[in-house]
């Protein structure tokens, strides 16, 4: 993966989510262009394999779903690296109840997860990039987020990423002043772990959705996610880049 112009050297990013799937492609162009990954995942298996690809890598492990836990870690990371100038929330879960048969600990599991920990991991690393006189977030949302659920995520994750996009902006409103930079990106369908309950009609009717009428890759998402966290975009701020293959264009 190779964006022209585009260097994070000597700088340090979390990646919630990094193990596999777009927040692995994220940390491995991260990596790519002179950063230092911390991937945060739950899968410790999956995050040391990753590291162990990645090289300049390191992971911790943390359950998102648990908001003392997600505190006290972040809080955790930040001291032991030192300095981090950049956080990627990428971390996510789909429930795949229809809407009259979603339970409130089936809802409540993945606002937790897709939003609760987005808002409490951002405020911690925000109070750090104060400190260190700047920084960027970068949210990763999603489509559904914008058009609702069905077969794009059901309630619970729609209404989850909805939050997202508009917390995104609320953070830069708080950040502007302080040379905090906190922008969202939403992806359609793309192949990953994530979205493996999408096959047979299901996936034919995402994909007819799609003026590209394919998925993306791990690796295009990433791209948009990794131009937002750098330099180059200098002048973004409390924006939302979609990377839909031209769904909602589609309406």
């Amino acid at each position: 993966m190779e964006l022209s112009g585009i260097s994070f050297a000597g700088k340090t990013g979390i990646i919630t989510g990094g193990a596999q799937g777009i927040g692995k492609a994220i940390a491995k162009g991260f990596v790519q262009m002179g950063g230092k990954a911390v991937i945060v995942d739950i899968n410790p298996e999956t995050a040391a394999k990753t590291c162990e690809e990645l090289g300049n890598a390191v992971y911790y492990t943390v359950d998102l779903g648990d908001p003392d836990e997600v505190v006290r870690m972040f809080q955790q990371i930040v001291e032991e690296q030192g300095r981090v100038e950049v956080l990627v929330n990428n971390a996510g879960i789909v429930n795949t109840s229809d809407f009259d048969k979603l339970t409130l600990a089936e809802w409540n599991r993945v606002i937790a997860v897709d939003l609760t920990a987005v808002f409490l991991t951002s405020q911690v690393l925000f109070r750090h990039m104060e400190q260190i006189g700047g920084g960027r977030i970068v949210n990763v949302a999603s489509i559904a987020g914008k058009v609702g659920g069905g077969y794009l995520g059901t309630t619970a994750y729609a209404a989850a990423k909805a939050g997202v996009i508009s917390l995104t902006k609320s953070i830069a409103k708080a950040g502007s002043a302080k040379n905090i930079y906190c922008n969202s990106l939403c992806p359609a369908y793309t192949k990953t772990p994530l979205v493996s309950i999408l096959t047979g009609e299901k996936e034919k009717k995402v994909l007819e959705a799609m003026s590209l009428h394919r998925a993306a890759a791990p690796e295009e998402v990433a791209n948009g996610v990794l131009f937002l966290a750098s330099d180059a975009a200098s002048f973004v701020q409390g924006e939302n880049l979609n990377c839909d293959g031209g769904m909602l264009m589609n309406g």
